[in-house]
């Protein structure tokens, strides 16, 4: 089976790509940087796990750089979409009252 996909990005750490049949972009995570995100989490759950109150700065740090990674790949996402003139499939408003 071969379907053609449309590249809405430049490729860097992640890029946006529009699969057949799908209403709304995606976004392609390079597998090193996947598996960056995963080791990242499973330290943090580490440290959850020791339960050592020395071990809570560690764990807001690794939090916070996971959550900066995330956040500038959506960042990319939304700013290709908007290039592309795709709306999002989700409320910027919502998001934006956490």
């Amino acid at each position: 089976m071969t379907k053609t996909l449309e590249l809405l990005s430049d490729p860097i750490n992640f890029a946006v790509v529009q699969l057949p049949e799908r209403n709304y972009p995606g976004v392609v995570v390079q597998g090193d940087t996947l598996n960056g995100l995963v080791r990242s989490l499973e330290e943090m759950a580490n440290l959850v796990k020791s339960n050592q109150s020395e071990d809570l700065e560690d764990l807001a740090v690794g939090i916070q750089m996971l959550r900066e990674q995330l956040s500038a790949a959506r960042d990319f996402y939304e700013a290709t979409c908007a290039k592309q003139g795709i709306e999002l499939p989700y409320s910027k408003r919502i998001r934006d009252h956490r």
